[in-house]
Parts: C-alpha cells; structure tokens; sequence
C-alpha cells in the first residue's frame, strides 16, 4: 500500500479541536486505519491532520505562489532608507 502521507515522525503531541462533517469524519477515520496497516502504528485522526494539512499545503501550487505574491505586497519592517540610517 501506498500512501501521499509517510510515516509520522517522532513528536510532542498537542490537543487540537476540529470540527468536520460526517462524511470527512468518515473519511479520516478510514484513513487513521489505513495507515495502521500501512505502517502498523495507530495514530489518532487529531495526530494526522496537521500532516495532511502540511502535506496539502506543500503540494498546492497555487498557494505557494499566490503566498509569495502576498509576501512582495507586504511593507518590509524597515525600509533601506531606514536600514542605512
């Protein structure tokens, strides 16, 4: 079995509260399960999300993109003027 996500590294965990529909609570659950026959560790669906989310995130193009526009638009905290004063 294949899966996008690989193993979870070793880490501090945290509590994280996310609301979900049924159908994508479903659908993380079954995820959550196919990892455990993948890689044979149990992990809980609030353990996989930020990597499922950094993994999205990482793969979306559009956003890296459109995040580097966004960084250009931004004021620097000091402008050269000032970092030569």
């Amino acid at each position: 079995m294949s899966l996008k996500l690989n193993k979870l590294p070793n880490r501090e965990t945290a509590k994280v509260t996310f609301t979900v529909n049924a159908e994508l609570k479903s659908a993380l659950q079954d995820y959550a399960e196919i990892y455990r026959q993948t890689y044979g560790g149990k992990e809980t669906i609030a353990d996989l999300i930020p990597f499922i989310l950094e993994s999205f995130i990482s793969a979306d193009h559009g956003f890296k993109r459109a995040r580097r526009n966004l960084a250009n638009l931004r004021p620097s905290s000091l402008s050269n003027q000032e970092r030569k004063t």
